[in-house]
């Protein structure tokens, strides 16, 4: 009879460090943050030095800070970013990402933390000289999914708009002569004119907008987690400190 009690004992104790084991490793799990994002979005979100940078990447780092989490970066096509984070294979999408009733409707959105401009790149000699010139006949080039590529297909129709896997081909598009504009987020625009000589953003904006973090619908708890952590840095200056030093006050 000992000696079954101390077959129990040890099986108990077995059981006892697997079930602890299997709970530390849950939790470590369960401790990271997944950020889908998109690197060609400079300065949001950008490659330097084999190294994910930018506003976007700084801000996760303050709110996965706060929360005590490990903040995993998962670099995809934009486009695989909301269908990704529906499905559960993200924690949260944040790419320069605008709030749209569109998107509302597959994912929930944080409080916004930063405003953006969707502003139209030109050649320099090009007749389009106002976003007013724009129009049915122009070649448009956009980056598939984004709000760029939205307005200006509901604008002026989807046989005038070219989809670009992201914003540098449809820049290399323009250069070449193949599309007339790009329209874009004006921060990666400024990037692409500076990288690219004889191009140039027109005055006059295209559209302006809010941007936000995405989450799965059905994960109230973390979203209420990552936007209280966001509000928080928001209220502290946090998030001002970062953009500022992204972005230079024009």
């Amino acid at each position: 009879m000992k000696t079954m009690k101390k077959i129990l004992c040890v099986v108990l104790a077995v059981a006892t460090v697997a079930f602890a084991f299997a709970a530390c490793s849950s939790n470590t799990k369960t401790n990271k943050l997944t950020m889908a994002t998109n690197a060609t979005f400079p300065p949001y979100e950008y490659n330097e030095g084999g190294k994910i940078v930018g506003i976007d990447v700084e801000i996760a780092q303050a709110i996965a800070d706060k929360l005590g989490m490990e903040l995993e970066i998962v670099d995809t096509e934009f486009d695989s970013i909301i269908p990704g984070v529906q499905g559960g294979k993200y924690d949260m999408g944040m790419a320069g990402m605008t709030v749209t009733d569109e998107r509302l409707e597959s994912v929930n959105f944080s409080t916004s933390y930063a405003k953006g401009i969707q502003s139209v790149i030109v050649k320099e000699d090009s007749a389009i000289k106002s976003v007013d010139d724009i129009s049915s006949k122009t070649k448009i080039g956009v980056q598939v999914a984004t709000t760029g590529c939205i307005y200006a297909e509901d604008d002026y129709g989807v046989e005038a708009v070219s989809e670009f896997q992201n914003g540098a081909s449809a820049v290399q598009a323009l250069v070449s002569g193949k599309i007339d504009c790009v329209i874009i987020d004006n921060q990666p625009a400024q990037a692409f004119v500076a990288e690219n000589e004889g191009l140039k953003i027109l005055d006059t904006a295209y559209a302006e907008e809010d941007y936000a973090i995405c989450f799965n619908k059905n994960d109230k708890e973390l979203e209420e987690k990552v936007n209280a952590a966001l509000e928080e840095l928001i209220a502290d200056g946090t998030v001002k400190r970062i953009l500022d030093k992204y972005i230079t006050a024009e």
